[in-house]
C-alpha cells in the first residue's frame, strides 16, 4: 500500500527569468524561501543538498537548462519512498515569469495519508515563499532560521486561534495586516498546517510539526544574522504562544 503523488504549483512574477533561476539553483537562493540549510554542486550529475534538523537529504540533478528547466530527485529510498521537482521557468513580455512546479513521488505504507496531507500543506507554503522573495526582495538573499516550540500541540485549531490573537487580528486571512514581534507585515499565505507573514525584514513561517510541536522555519533578509540567538529568540517566542 502507499500513494503515487503528483501537485503542480504555477505563478507568475514580474521579475526576469535570471532571478528566478538564482533562487531555484543556488544555495543562497532556495536558502531564501525552502527549508533548512541548501547547497547545489550544478549541473546534470550533481545535486541539490539540503539539511533541516536530523533530516539531510541529497536529490541528484536530472535536468539542468538554466534558466528555464531544473529538475532533481527521483531515486527511490529503501522503503520505496522517493520525491522528485521540477521547475520550469517561462519569460514573458515586460520581464515578468511564469514559474511552473511539480512536485512527484511516492509515500510508502498504510498510513500515508496523514504524512501527505502535510506535504501538500508544506509544499504550497514554500512554492507561495518563492513566489513572494523573487516578488518582493528581488536580487537578495536570506539566512534560514529553524526553530522548534517546546510543547507537542494536541489542539492545532487553538493553537492558530492563540496565534492569531498574537498577531492583532480576529482570523488567520491571506491579506490581513499583522503585527509580528514588533513589525508592521501582511499574511500572504495561509492553510489547515502553516501560516506565512512578510515584513520588511523576510518571510517569517510558522508551520504545523509532523506529529510534534509548532516550528518556525524563517527567511531573514539582514547582514550578519545572529542564527543561533535568532533560533533561540523564536523558540522562547514560540513556548510563550503555545
Amino acid at each position: 500500500m502507499g500513494k503515487e503523488f503528483r501537485e503542480i504549483d504555477v505563478a507568475e512574477v514580474p521579475v526576469e527569468p535570471e532571478q528566478v533561476w538564482a533562487a531555484i539553483a543556488t544555495g543562497p537562493g532556495i536558502d531564501s524561501w525552502f527549508m533548512g540549510r541548501n547547497e547545489v554542486e550544478g549541473g546534470v550529475g550533481g545535486a541539490v543538498r539540503g539539511a533541516f534538523a536530523a533530516y539531510e537529504p541529497t536529490h541528484g540533478i536530472t535536468a539542468w537548462d538554466p534558466p528555464n528547466r531544473l529538475a532533481y530527485g527521483g531515486e527511490p529510498e529503501p522503503d520505496g519512498r522517493r520525491i522528485a521537482y521540477e521547475f520550469l521557468v517561462e519569460g514573458r513580455d515586460g520581464g515578468s515569469s511564469v514559474i511552473r512546479c511539480v512536485t512527484s513521488g511516492f509515500l510508502p505504507g498504510d498510513d500515508w495519508a496523514d504524512e501527505f496531507e502535510a506535504m501538500k500543506a508544506g509544499g504550497a507554503l514554500f512554492f507561495r515563499n518563492l513566489v513572494e522573495f523573487v516578488q518582493h526582495f528581488p536580487g537578495r538573499t536570506a539566512t534560514p532560521i529553524t526553530a522548534f516550540g517546546s510543547t507537542v500541540i494536541a489542539d492545532w485549531p487553538a493553537l492558530w486561534v492563540a496565534l492569531a490573537k498574537e498577531l492583532g487580528v480576529e482570523e488567520l486571512t491571506v491579506g490581513a495586516k499583522v503585527r509580528l514581534a514588533g513589525a508592521d507585515g501582511v499574511l500572504y499565505a495561509v492553510n489547515d498546517q502553516t501560516v506565512g507573514i512578510r515584513t520588511g525584514e523576510g518571510l517569517f513561517c510558522f508551520m504545523q510539526g509532523f506529529r510534534g510541536p509548532l516550528v518556525a522555519t524563517h527567511h531573514v533578509v539582514a547582514p550578519d544574522v545572529d542564527v543561533a540567538a535568532e533560533e533561540a529568540k523564536w523558540a522562547e517566542w514560540m513556548a510563550a504562544l503555545s
